[in-house]
């Protein structure tokens, strides 16, 4: 059934769970902790185009200055800046600038052959066009379609309508002493004022830590503060990122996100189609060779 030609909503845990928690959540108002979503109805749409620098210090990779891309001036957001271009406006991928200092060498080497293939005309879409969990601190670049975030008082869900992938914040543990590595890792979090601080270790090193593909290692460790500006319309993250495995240093970055209030979230299927159409570097979806039932 197509998502454009329905009303279909997702009965899911999620949704539940919101209209389940508004009395906590009102709690929480009341307390001058952040609400990020009065209601089950609320989302957040990343700003796209990467990670946005800090005004000083280490930062994230950015373009290649000799490929420019620019945002919000065109439809496409991977686009040759238009004031500099003369030509027609053709979708482009992101090149990385490779001569940040933060990368070691093989990690440099690993995006200079990214860069590579896509200059060389070839599709350069992330995981996620194929369905893959992005992981962290990724999942802050899904852009188009809005996050959900659900607050409970154990638990805060944060949930990507695109294939309602769902990273868990728990907010009543501390670290398991040896996390197994997964997808988006584990994540544990409190509150600082109006501020929701998310710590998170124990991530495999089958994501990228952007859209350039920049790799990582499984001692990555990223921590989010995530708090409410333009008086609740914008919800913005800043980002602290280690992993000596693949940086020479930590690094800074932001991301800001726009309220929108697009109504309940709606069923988008993804990983139920898991052909690899862009022919990308990624381990297939598993599939079953028998009925479960």
């Amino acid at each position: 059934m197509s998502i454009f030609s329905s009303a279909t909503r997702v009965l899911a845990g999620t949704m539940f769970a919101a209209a389940a928690l508004y009395p906590v959540q009102a709690a929480q108002d009341k307390a001058g902790l952040p609400v990020f979503s009065p209601s089950g109805d609320v989302g957040w749409i990343a700003f796209r185009g990467g990670f946005i620098p800090p005004t000083s210090g280490p930062g994230p990779v950015k373009d290649d200055p000799a490929h420019p891309l620019v945002v919000g001036e065109v439809p496409d957001p991977y686009v040759p800046d238009p004031v500099k271009y003369t030509g027609p406006v053709q979708p482009t991928f992101p090149v990385a600038d490779i001569n940040n200092p933060i990368l070691q060498p093989w990690a440099k080497e690993a995006l200079r052959k990214q860069n590579e293939r896509t200059l060389s005309g070839k599709p350069a879409y992330g995981p996620s066009a194929s369905c893959r969990p992005a992981g962290v601190p990724n999942f802050l670049l899904y852009g188009v379609q809005p996050i959900y975030i659900v607050q409970g008082p154990k638990e805060v869900l944060m949930t990507w309508q695109n294939d309602h992938q769902v990273r868990h914040v728990y907010l009543d543990r501390q670290h398991e002493a040896r996390p197994k590595p997964s997808w988006f890792g584990d994540s544990v979090g409190h509150y600082e004022g109006d501020t929701l601080v998310v710590d998170t270790i124990g991530l495999n090193d089958k994501t990228f830590v952007d859209n350039y593909r920049t790799p990582h290692t499984d001692r990555l460790h990223v921590v989010e503060r995530f708090r409410l500006i333009d008086g609740g319309k914008t919800l913005e993250v800043s980002l602290h990122v280690e992993d000596p495995g693949t940086f020479t240093t930590s690094w800074n970055a932001l991301q800001r996100y726009r309220r929108v209030d697009p109504g309940p979230m709606i069923e988008v299927a993804c990983a139920e189609n898991n052909a690899n159409y862009f022919h990308q570097e990624v381990e297939p979806i598993p599939e079953a060779d028998k009925a479960d039932f």
